[in-house]
């Protein structure tokens, strides 16, 4: 975990919002607190925050609100939401906002705080991982810089796609399982994030269709293979 990571909290309920910033803050995390959605935008906008804990019901701006506009600006900084909502059309609207994760209320302060430390640590392994290139079919994929090239289209990415093609990358031409491809990216084995990446599948399959050699299968009942 980065030394004295800076966060920012979202969280109209003013006592469980001093609760999290306080053990935050023990545990070595520089916190700032919003009470409404809008706050929270606006402090973004001045501070380069290493990761946001985003309330889903705000005044103001909700949750979701807030995650559009974050990714508007950052593919990389990571979203967790933290939700006293379990339905499933929440948890799903939550990834398609640009959310990495979501935490039901209530929860434990130990559980928040692994679940802060699977994002950072795996932020900062991309900051200092070396640069990786890829040739996919007549496509060069950069993994450093979130592009795919097509000869002279190129094709942005965001974040959690280019973690998803790395990863497709690395094991070209092979059945890489669902389980296999969820723990590898996203951290965990998750109904709805198995839901979300379907989701990012569908994107990559469109920026693929332009070439017909890139073949991203799906293995029914198992799971997909990047053929190329």
């Amino acid at each position: 975990m980065p030394k004295r990571a800076k966060v920012l909290l979202a969280e109209d309920d003013a006592s469980l919002a001093f609760v999290i910033k306080d053990n935050l803050e023990e545990a070595g995390f520089e916190v700032e607190w919003c009470r409404d959605g809008e706050m929270a935008w606006q402090q973004f906008q001045k501070i380069d925050f290493d990761i946001c804990l985003l309330d889903v019901m705000m005044p103001v701006k909700d949750g979701f609100a807030v995650a559009k506009k974050i990714r508007q600006k950052s593919d990389v900084v990571p979203i967790l939401f933290l939700t006293a909502k379990s339905m499933e059309q929440d948890k799903l609207e939550g990834f398609k906002s640009g959310g990495d994760d979501y935490i039901t209320k209530p929860f434990s302060m130990q559980e928040l705080l692994l679940r802060m430390e699977v994002f950072l640590r795996r932020t900062k392994k991309m900051h200092f991982e070396q640069s990786h290139e890829y040739t996919i079919g007549r496509m060069k994929f950069s993994f450093a810089d979130l592009k795919i090239l097509d000869g002279d289209t190129v094709i942005s990415l965001t974040q959690r796609e280019a973690d998803l093609l790395n990863f497709f990358c690395q094991h070209t031409n092979k059945v890489l399982k669902r389980e296999e491809v969820l723990l590898s990216v996203w951290g965990k084995d998750d109904y709805f994030l198995g839901r979300s990446m379907d989701v990012f599948i569908t994107k990559l399959r469109k920026h693929f269709k332009p070439d017909p050699s890139i073949v991203l299968e799906t293995i029914h009942g198992i799971g997909f293979r990047l053929n190329s």
